[in-house]
């Protein structure tokens, strides 16, 4: 059977010089290549969707490929693809990096210039361990095999926007459909779930920061368990420790909460810093809240367009949602989608605010009522997202499981409602 490989190469040299050589390499079957490190996590998790035998035995990443640096991008693909043998080829071929590089979970490193003697050689060694892998996974062992849980990240255009209440409803609603749930603060300095939601803590995300090995049991101990079943993830008590969650930390955090669970809602605030920015850069969706006003529109579009300079996401790749709509406002949604560039949710969240000042004010905003127009709308929100899934006989009664009350929620027709 050929030995399928995956080249992860941003240069363009490289590319042709690896990729000539994979080629000359026996039983070898090289894929087209990927120019950086979300295409090719993108397409690992497309294959693995299908089955994990569609997976390549073997990626080749270089250590120039970005903008997600080399080590870091060896991790997540060990952490979510465990039967995927990953070669690093690097300049330094000094025992600290092989050292490293094993630690971040590679399984070989081949020095450039590349030769073929020692390129064959770790391909076979790498990919004889990759089929032993999937080998194991086949009899049944109680090993992480997908493409992971469905992360979405909700950012603010501006502070005041709806950020957060958007957040914990979107998590409310999956965990009340089904799906294990975990909602993630990481609005680092001014983060306020834990006072929505009514909660005393002693752990939090910084807690995770200095690990380098997340384990189930780390995870558990770290995340507090709320009445509602939803798994929180919160931020520091005292602001200024959020610099201690480097976004090297936040992507682990994440790749760790993304194995363990279906859904993971990440609130990430209206200030962009590292940790946040690797959030929404691992995001399977990426929200931005807003409100149909000029000054948060404009905070949108600025947000759009610095995440695109940084390399973090494409406007066409956001999604914004907008708050306290009304039909009289003079900004509806298809201007709001021509100024920002972005696709915008079809679901628009009403200008109800009086229905929430109660439970707001209580902290208790999980107890809001299923009769809510804004509780209806955010959760049939958490439906067009596709982050419920209807109970037995939900489309006859427009309840999720584990809510009191009626609560529909709407789909887009062409996301299968």
């Amino acid at each position: 059977m050929p030995t399928r490989i995956l080249p992860a190469v941003g240069d363009a040299d490289a590319v042709r010089s690896i990729t000539t050589l994979l080629s000359q390499l026996p039983d070898a079957e090289p894929v087209a290549p990927v120019a950086d490190s979300t295409q090719l996590v993108d397409t690992l998790a497309r294959l693995a969707a299908e089955s994990v035998d569609e997976l390549p035995e073997v990626v080749v990443v270089h250590e120039r490929i970005g903008p997600v640096p080399a080590l870091e991008l060896i991790r997540e693909v060990a952490l979510r693809f465990p039967s995927v043998g990953v070669i690093l080829v690097t300049s330094d071929a000094s025992p600290g990096l092989f050292q490293a590089a094993m630690d971040y979970g590679a399984r070989g490193l081949v020095a450039l210039p590349l030769g073929y003697e020692e390129l064959a050689s770790r391909v076979q060694a790498v990919a004889q361990w990759s089929v032993g892998v999937r080998r194991h996974l086949g009899s049944g062992g109680d090993v992480f095999t997908g493409a992971g849980g469905t992360v979405v990240t909700v950012s603010g255009a501006k502070g005041g926007v709806g950020a957060t209440l958007t957040a914990i409803q979107l998590a409310l609603a999956a965990q009340a459909s089904g799906r294990s749930t975990a909602l993630v603060d990481m609005d680092l300095q001014t983060g306020d779930i834990a006072s929505y939601l009514d909660v005393q803590f002693r752990r939090s995300v910084v807690d995770l920061a200095a690990i380098t090995d997340i384990s189930p049991r780390v995870l558990a101990d770290a995340v507090f368990r709320h009445d509602t079943g939803v798994a929180l993830l919160l931020a520091p008590g005292e602001g200024e420790r959020g610099e201690d969650v480097t976004d090297r930390a936040a992507r682990q955090i994440v790749s760790a909460l993304r194995s363990r669970y279906d859904v993971v809602v990440i609130d990430c605030g209206a200030q962009l810093g590292g940790a946040g920015a690797a959030a929404v850069e691992m995001a399977d969706t990426a929200l931005l809240v807003t409100t149909p006003d000029v000054i948060a529109v404009r905070g949108a579009k600025r947000a759009v367009r610095m995440w695109d300079r940084l390399q973090i996401r494409k406007a066409e790749e956001t999604t914004v949602v907008i708050n306290r709509h009304t039909r009289s406002t003079e900004i509806q949604p298809p201007l709001i989608r021509k100024i920002t560039g972005t696709a915008v949710a079809a679901t628009t969240i009403p200008a109800h605010f009086k229905e929430l000042q109660g439970v707001v004010d209580a902290g208790r905003v999980h107890e809001l009522e299923s009769r809510s127009t804004v509780k209806q709308a955010l959760w049939g929100l958490a439906g067009e997202l596709g982050l419920v899934k209807a109970a037995e006989g939900a489309h006859r009664t427009g309840r999720l499981r584990g809510d009191r009350g009626a609560v529909s929620f709407r789909r887009r027709k062409d996301a299968g409602g």
